[in-house]
């Protein structure tokens, strides 16, 4: 069976459940995915079924990824992942993928990658708590002192300072399933995944959770 599948978020928005409490959820457009490589143990070591996602103009794929595509028959996509299976055999090339493989999940993990927010301060990156804010300290959100007194008069490594914030890659586990829309390819999570509108997100089923 599959455990994943390939999504593109959509936004966030709020459903009643049938006892009228108010669910924050995360919408996605999970699928539909094709099939554009299968792996087994005799050639690659290992089982599992390389998925394609996000069409895309041939003339934006490099050539050597383009043949590949040409040489099965398909069309280049965008976004390329693997995910693992029992047995390979039991897929097809050119196969295609919905969000019924996994209608069945109660619980899924999320990975994405976190939307950028550039160089950022220790106050907001590391949630430092600053300087005074009265008396005319002129020290309200510099990182203070952090470094050794004569020995050995530096900053030690990995010390957290200020520096590029996001763009991470970033998973979110044990996430609710809410509803399943098998007709428009729609999923419900309850709660925020990683990334802003429109970024690509893998789903697959939590391995933290007991259903």
């Amino acid at each position: 069976m599959l455990q994943g599948i390939i999504g593109k978020k959509i936004g966030m928005t709020q459903v009643f459940s049938e006892d009228g409490k108010l669910i924050p959820v995360t919408v996605i457009q999970a699928g539909p995915c094709k099939i554009v490589r299968s792996k087994n143990k005799t050639t690659d070591g290992y089982e599992a079924v390389q998925l394609g996602f996000d069409e895309v103009n041939p003339k934006r794929v490099i050539k050597p990824l383009l043949g590949q595509f040409t040489k099965r028959g398909l069309k280049p996509y965008h976004i390329l992942r693997e995910f693992p299976v029992a047995d390979s055999s039991q897929y097809q090339i050119g196969q295609d993928i919905t969000i019924d493989s996994i209608k069945d999940f109660k619980w899924v993990d999320v990975q994405g990658v976190s939307k950028g927010k550039g160089f950022q301060g220790v106050m907001k990156r590391h949630n430092f708590r600053g300087g005074g804010n009265s008396h005319g300290s002129m020290h309200h959100r510099q990182p203070g002192s952090m470094g050794a007194s004569s020995r050995p008069s530096r900053v030690f490594k990995n010390h957290k300072l200020a520096g590029h914030m996001g763009d991470e890659t970033v998973t979110t586990q044990k996430l609710m399933v809410v509803s399943v829309d098998p007709e428009n390819n729609l999923l419900l999570l309850r709660g925020a995944v990683p990334g802003g509108k429109r970024a690509i997100v893998f789903i697959k089923k939590s391995k933290k959770a007991k259903d």
